[in-house]
């Protein structure tokens, strides 16, 4: 098992990168490590692991829906909040609905039967929606009018809509019975007149989940500070979260990926520092879970099954796409303020397959039903024809179609790379500028910049200075830079050059320093940059 848990991190990450550096998006470099190890070609993953991998996508799927629900934007939900609403419901109805007819025209399925493909197969997937949606907050592709975050909350209603349809119809065609229930006065209900209310009763008891779990989140982490750093708080909100999922299946009264995504949602409301916190630390997590569930994806593809229905599966992909889904695209944005730009923008950001496919996609050959082969060779044709193009086609696609907005730090992880300049000169302030430089280095994970404006011969002065560097900045990727000229002009320019983030010098440096302006060097500094500049005084340092 430890081997396999080894080669399955290694191999995905490695073989992630090189699809990376081929501008293909790492998840296709993943999947293909999945069929390279699972049991349709070489057999090495261990068979403890496949048995536990729908626990494992469970795992991976809440960390990233709490990334998602993390990431939402209260204003924009607002501002279109009927658009997002009738993406939750619209395109995978319509899409559900083409597809069921198409199967019972290709595959001579019943019309229940052609459902429970279409429930499957119209479920959008988190983990290609979700990181892609993220990424254009960051970037604040499409942020103006809130298309991300109308695309992650329809993406997420959406599943809620077809996990339960599917779970009905599953129940219908593997008993041959309906669930029905009888109202006071004598009205029987079948399943299809209960579904509504179902939809309604999981979407609403999700939200109000979601709301107290934030709560509790605060409570824990904020109010009686039960925690120390971001990885304890991260620890905290994963287990609990994951916890909403666990209890979802049990009693499944309320959908438990909707209450996870609601839980972000809700905390960053609640307690905007702590969603900040919770924020990276998910992010972080997803480093590993995105490799774990993409390569036990791809050892879950079945390849015999696959060849088969190769040609009508793609047909019934395109139709069930560029029919039923655009259909429900059209229906969800009339009336909005998306131009025909943006509208089109949903095919590549809205079509996604994946996490639920291979969640759900065998479970209808595990239960006996007619055509079950068929329906997860279809899912696994679906998760590799669409998950790689839409996790290429919404980075690529968004700058041509989607207008560049501000981008708000509070409501998504911006990653950026950091790097600090230090301006020193040879005097024993040297070393104050030192330390205070590494311990912002080691806060944010940034470089360092070592700079020293040569204003005399001094050799022997500059190689202790760089043994000092050396010695303080051990465990900080630095450059040590030398220059000539004029020291605050100098300090300025290799800043913009190096496009640092701030520039730490001291405030009394050697007396060449202070005579190149009038005043100081460091108030020549403040007076000119527009880079932040943190003064570092000498610190008279008492020992036991």
């Amino acid at each position: 098992m430890l081997e396999s848990i080894i080669l399955i991190l290694l191999m995905g990450f490695f073989v992630g990168e090189i699809a990376f550096r081929l501008k293909a998006p790492p998840l296709v470099g993943m999947i293909l490590v999945g069929i390279l190890l699972g049991p349709q070609i070489s057999n090495i993953i261990d068979f403890s692991i496949l048995q536990a991998a729908d626990s494992l996508r469970t795992l991976a799927v809440t960390i990233i829906l709490m990334k998602a629900g993390l990431g939402l934007d209260r204003e924009k939900l607002i501002q279109q909040g009927s658009v997002a609403l009738r993406l939750g419901f619209l395109p995978a109805t319509c899409e559900t609905i083409v597809i069921a007819l198409a199967a019972m025209w290709l595959l001579n399925f019943d019309f229940a039967t052609g459902l429970l493909l279409g429930c499957i197969i119209g479920a959008e997937s988190p983990a290609v929606i979700v990181p892609g949606m993220l990424r254009l907050k960051s970037y604040g592709w499409g942020v103006t009018k809130g298309i991300p975050d109308a695309i992650l909350t329809g993406s997420a209603l959406s599943d809620v809509l077809l996990l339960l349809v599917f779970s009905l119809l599953l129940a219908f065609l593997s008993q041959g019975t309906t669930t029905s229930i009888t109202l006071p006065g004598g009205v029987t209900l079948d399943a299809l007149q209960i579904l509504p209310f179902q939809v309604t009763m999981q979407i609403i008891f999700g939200a109000i989940a979601g709301l107290l779990m934030a709560r509790i989140l605060v409570l824990l982490l904020v109010k009686q500070n039960w925690t120390q750093n971001y990885t304890q708080d991260t620890l905290v909100a994963g287990s609990l979260t994951l916890l909403l999922v666990v209890l979802a299946e049990k009693f499944p009264i309320f959908s438990g990926y909707l209450a996870v995504m609601a839980t972000g949602f809700f905390v960053i409301e609640f307690d905007a520092p702590l969603g900040r916190r919770l924020r990276n630390g998910f992010e972080t997590l997803w480093v590993v879970a995105q490799i774990v569930l993409f390569v036990l994806l791809g050892a879950s593809i079945p390849l015999p099954v696959l060849e088969n229905v190769l040609l009508v599966g793609l047909l019934i992909l395109a139709v069930g796409t560029l029919v039923g889904r655009m259909l429900g695209w059209y229906l969800s944005t009339l009336g909005s303020n998306w131009n025909w730009q943006e509208r089109l923008f949903l095919l590549p950001g809205n079509s996604a397959k994946a996490t639920v496919q291979a969640a759900i996609g065998a479970i209808p050959l595990a239960v006996g039903i007619e055509g079950g082969e068929t329906i997860l060779a279809i899912a696994a044709l679906s998760i590799l024809v669409t998950a790689p193009l839409g996790a290429w086609a919404i980075p690529t696609l968004a700058p041509k179609l989607l207008e560049k907005g501000e981008v708000d730090p509070t409501k998504v992880a911006i990653a950026r790379h950091i790097v600090l300049l230090a301006a020193v000169d040879t005097s024993p302030l040297a070393e104050e500028v030192l330390l205070k430089v590494a311990e912002l280095a080691r806060r944010c994970d940034g470089e360092v910049v070592v700079l020293h404006v040569i204003q005399s011969d001094n050799t022997g002065s500059i190689k202790q200075l760089r043994q000092q560097t050396r010695k303080l900045l051990a465990d900080i990727r630095y450059r040590f830079l030398i220059v000539g000229g004029v020291v605050s002009e100098e300090i300025i320019s290799v800043a913009r050059e190096y496009g640092v983030a701030e520039i730490v010098m001291g405030k009394r440096g050697h007396r060449l320093w202070e005579n190149v302006l009038v005043g100081s060097v460091s108030q020549a500094v403040l007076e000119r940059s527009l880079i932040p500049v943190v003064v570092v005084e000498k610190i008279n340092r008492t020992y036991p």
